[in-house]
């Protein structure tokens, strides 16, 4: 059961990423040229055809929509479009040009030597077959179906790891066939089928997994709750396999981290999020500064709610610059199967934003959380679709924090605090007190917000009645049906 993971090369994740970026309109244009010359390296190099038309057919491609490329045919009455396709991208069909160029010559060249290797692995299995046992039969069909996923043809690829599956024994490689399908379906945000495919799996965990196999499990789960927006759900997952990650076929540790510090930043009470973000050893090898993240990486650190208080600073500024702050770990979204040479990533203002929440320094907080919606939020594929919801989240999290302590505080004292305007404090703090996230009321007359605490007692006694008001109407409607059966009776 510890054997090594099969079926992990294949599809190779960071090229979604690539695929997002070419749409998004927060990427600058030097990025976008960057993906673009990946992405065509790979689709020659990975010779894959199916992806190819699948993006930049002119007619029929899911960034070419509009005929952008420089062949117009009509559309083929076999091509099926792939569920989920068009939310691979930022925007929707139509809306912009976004300058993927269709080649019909490379295209038929890379699909006859598609048709060349399946002819080839085709006859590996016949003669496996005729030759050879059961074992090189099925490698031959897991070779066909790494191919598919390799060429990025989503439906044989799934419909070969399912053949593959039905004929497999050792429940470790069944559990890595279907983690295989899993990341297929992450490839074209196929949401319907990774969720089905998770439970799938953990069915399979559960009745015997190994531990390596368990530990990757919750970092595909946390993914894929944080595409959901459940982050309360995926922080816990995401965190618990920091220490044990080896997931690099979902995505790199830097990625993991930022995707941890994030869900847990949002949806863990201060207690948890001091011992499992503020001092986790994993997240100051990253994000600490220099000396933490050396104790860090030495194991000299600590995590506990009570572990290194003294030596937590304040941040003047979201965006600091100190020496050593970009590090040149696994950009966002690339897989271990497709190592590449990539820019350094400043983890300053994730840094901040944890540092600033939790010392309560709520304007370099609100200048953290701009910079990390546009360096963080709006780049990843996965943060990208939930970062307006995101960004909210974590502005009501600072409010609570700061009026959970005081009974009055002064609006212009608070909006001072939080580097922003009388107005746009009133405005923000409406919706929330609205929307009952906040207790308090705003008095402008006066220019104060009173915070309104809830008496425990009174909240129980209110409990009370209600929860007995809702049992003394079951009570009657279970005596009137007795009272009917009686009469029936008699």
């Amino acid at each position: 059961m510890g054997s090594d993971p099969q079926y992990a090369k294949y599809p190779v994740l960071s090229l979604a990423q690539h695929i997002f970026t070419l749409t998004n309109p927060s990427s600058v244009e030097s990025t976008k040229q960057i993906s673009l010359q990946k992405l065509q390296d790979a689709i020659s190099e990975h010779k894959m055809a199916p992806l190819y038309s699948f993006l930049a057919h002119p007619s029929e491609g899911i960034l070419n929509g509009l005929g952008e490329g420089s062949v117009r045919k009509p559309p083929s009455p076999n091509t099926k479009r792939v569920p989920g396709a068009t939310s691979m991208i930022s925007k929707r069909r139509g809306s912009g040009t976004f300058g993927f160029p269709w080649d019909e010559m490379l295209y038929e060249k890379l699909k006859a030597e598609n048709e060349e290797e399946l002819e080839s692995i085709q006859k590996e299995e016949d003669e496996a077959a005729e030759k050879a046992g059961d074992t090189e039969v099925q490698a031959a069909r897991g070779k066909r179906a790494e191919f598919f996923a390799r060429i990025g043809d989503k439906e044989k690829a799934i419909s070969a790891y399912e053949s593959l599956l039905e004929k497999t024994g050792p429940l470790g490689t069944k559990i890595d066939l279907v983690l295989a399908i899993i990341r297929v379906g992450m490839f074209f945000n196929d949401r319907i089928g990774i969720k089905k495919n998770i439970d799938r799996v953990k069915t399979f965990v559960d009745s015997g997994g190994d531990w390596d196999r368990r530990n990757r499990l919750k970092a595909y789960q946390g993914l894929h709750l944080l595409t959901l927006r459940s982050y309360n759900l995926a922080a816990p997952l995401l965190l618990d396999s920091l220490s044990t990650f080896t997931s690099y076929e979902l995505c790199s540790y830097s990625s993991l981290v930022v995707y941890s510090v994030l869900a847990g930043s949002v949806s863990l009470k201060r207690v948890d999020f001091k011992s499992k973000v503020v001092d986790a050893p994993e997240i100051k090898a990253i994000l600490g500064d220099g000396e933490d993240k050396l104790a860090a990486l030495s194991g000299a650190t600590a995590a506990g709610p009570g572990a290194g208080d003294e030596e937590m600073k304040d941040v003047s500024s979201a965006t600091p610059t100190p020496a050593g702050t970009a590090i040149n770990l696994t950009m966002l979204g690339s897989s271990s199967s497709a190592q590449e040479t990539e820019t350094p990533i400043d983890f300053a203002p994730l840094a901040g934003l944890v540092r600033s929440l939790y010392v309560g320094n709520y304007r370099a907080f609100f200048l953290a959380l701009a910079a990390v919606e546009e360096n963080f939020l709006s780049q990843d594929r996965y943060l990208y679709e939930h970062r307006g919801w995101f960004v909210r989240e974590m502005r009501l999290r600072a409010y609570q924090q700061l009026l959970q302590s005081y009974r009055v505080v002064g609006l212009q004292s608070m909006a001072s605090d939080f580097g922003v305007s009388i107005n746009f404090l009133d405005r923000d703090l409406a919706k929330f007190i609205a929307a009952d996230r906040i207790p308090c009321t705003i008095d402008r007359v006066n220019g104060i917000i009173e915070t309104n605490r809830p008496d425990d007692k009174n909240k129980q006694y209110a409990d009370v009645v209600k929860q007995g008001d809702a049992l003394i109407t079951k009570l009657q409607k279970y005596g009137q049906a007795v009272r009917l059966r009686g009469s029936e009776r008699g």
